[in-house]
């Protein structure tokens, strides 16, 4: 498959399902896509967007809308999702994922595969969720990250939690569908053996990539990416597969606007514990599907075919 030259032959646009590299953020991935249809079409002014953005940290499927197909972006971005969440419990980010450090640890003994399945149905449903603090939700015509980013500088985490629940507006949100695919039991693990530098690399990589994930998908378990040289140095990854957590790896299918950042910090409240999130792929948006989506490369090709 490749496309003519003339953007006039696609009236209605292109829509790309591409899979987002970790450690890539949406604006990457649409500004390497867009120079490259520029160039393939010839017209400096050709409009490329994606159509719902994806977290540095996730992977999955991004919406590339080419040419008139961007006037249907917010329709693409209203259909449901699916997520397969890897959730690690007994302790919390500032960020709720790998962006930001551990900031508070949680007792998690308690925890095992029948306690987080028991817990599942009661997020089923429509429901109000608050937006992590750091997200791009919109605070009296700030970013909510800003704030964020002031509070965690000032080292102030602990206020991070109360002030998303102070200055963001609750969200409707619907989750119709959760599974829990696996759980994989916490191991204790002495504080002098977190102290040694070789124990965390020994630890982060025996833990195996998420289910249904892509072999070119990575996540804070070593797992690599082809084109890993690309991804972003300024996006920080935290590294707490050492601290020998319990962990789920959860199917959840949902509507718009679901953060699952947010999810994982409320499944770890509703466990007597915290929670982070340690990798997520969005398998799903609308018809579009992990199994279908277009690697960058695959996609750059379309548009450099002669």
């Amino acid at each position: 498959m490749s496309f003519t030259r003339d953007i006039a032959d696609y009236p209605e646009g292109i829509v790309l399902a591409v899979d987002k590299p970790y450690r890539w953020t949406s604006a990457d991935v649409i500004r390497k896509l867009k120079y490259a249809a520029i160039r393939h079409f010839g017209k400096k002014n050709l409009k490329v967007g994606h159509a719902g953005t994806l977290d540095p940290l996730a992977t999955g499927v991004l919406l590339v809308c080419i040419g008139n197909a961007c006037k249907r972006a917010q329709e693409l971005q209203d259909h449901d999702k699916e997520y397969i969440a890897r959730i690690r419990f007994g302790a919390t980010t500032p960020s709720y994922d790998l962006e930001k450090e551990v900031d508070r640890r949680f007792p998690y003994e308690h925890i095992t595969a029948d306690a987080v399945r028991a817990a599942l149905p009661a997020f089923l449903g429509e429901q109000e969720q608050v937006a992590p603090l750091f997200s791009a939700k919109s605070v009296d015509g700030v970013r909510a990250y800003e704030l964020a980013r002031k509070l965690y500088k000032a080292g102030n985490t602990a206020a991070i939690d109360a002030a998303a629940l102070e200055t963001l507006h609750r969200s409707r949100i619907t989750i119709g569908e959760l599974e829990l695919l696996e759980y994989t039991a916490g191991t204790d693990i002495p504080e002098s053996s977190l102290r040694d530098p070789s124990h965390s690399q020994r630890s982060s990589s025996g833990s195996g990539p998420l289910p249904l994930m892509r072999p070119r998908v990575a996540t804070d378990s070593g797992t690599s990416v082809p084109a890993e040289k690309t991804a972003s140095s300024r996006i920080h990854v935290a590294d707490t597969a050492g601290l020998g957590l319990p962990e789920a790896t959860i199917r959840i299918a949902c509507s718009k606007g679901t953060y699952i950042r947010a999810f994982a910090r409320d499944l770890g409240e509703a466990l007597g514990s915290g929670a982070h999130l340690s990798g997520l792929i969005r398998s799903r948006s609308g018809a579009f599907t992990i199994a279908k989506a277009l690697s960058v490369e695959e996609a750059l090709a379309l548009l450099q075919a002669e």
